[in-house]
């Protein structure tokens, strides 16, 4: 879906956010997201590993 976003609407979403959050509290915003998304990648990764390791020990 991100991927159907051209430069203007990018834009326009930018300005939206301005709006609603204010200039302030945009870099918190922004820090939060990337946290959040570090810890989803996290927990795909453990998730990952335990099936791994579940499937080796069934063999």
């Amino acid at each position: 879906m991100l991927a159907l976003l051209d430069g203007q609407e990018w834009i326009i979403i930018a300005v939206v956010a301005l709006l609603l959050f204010g200039g302030s509290q945009l870099p918190k915003l922004a820090r939060s997201i990337g946290q959040a998304q570090k810890e989803f990648k996290k927990g795909l990764n453990e998730g990952m590993d335990d099936d791994e390791k579940s499937s080796s020990d069934k063999s």
